[in-house]
């Protein structure tokens, strides 16, 4: 089984998520919605299949982060959510709260041994593809 097939995300910390996306998408040339940046790559072992990374800049108050004390969150993109979480779960990893399942995919928290909460992310890019076509950062 396939675990972590690449990152779904980066999420940090803001004093002014708007004021940061605006920066980036002036200084950087990212191309900004009200989440951050939705980058768009071709997925290495099946290159004619478009895959998407999420940048996102969030308000300094948020606890979507959380139990982990840090000012930032990786998402990572996999497969199967559901048997990769059996498997964690097996190996002692702590899950934080629940599956939850959106029409662009399943999503999962577990905790690293240094505190960090981990996002997991079994991703339908088709939905992305559908709704973002030439509003994406390459």
């Amino acid at each position: 089984m396939k675990r972590v097939t690449g990152i779904g995300g980066i999420f940090y910390k803001s004093k002014d998520p708007k004021k940061a996306r605006e920066w980036y998408g002036k200084h950087l040339g990212l191309a900004t919605n009200q989440y951050g940046s939705l980058f768009e790559f071709r997925q290495g072992a099946n290159p004619d299949k478009v895959g998407y990374l999420q940048w996102s800049p969030m308000d300094a108050a948020t606890d979507y982060y959380a139990p982990s004390k840090n000012e930032f969150m990786i998402n990572y993109r996999v497969e199967n959510l559901v048997e990769l979480l059996k498997t964690l779960k097996e190996e002692g990893v702590e899950i934080v709260g629940k599956m939850e399942e959106y029409e662009y995919g399943k999503f999962a928290w577990i905790m690293d041994p240094e505190g960090h909460k981990i996002e997991l992310w079994e991703p339908v890019d088709a939905v992305f593809t559908k709704d973002n076509e030439g509003k994406t950062t390459m």
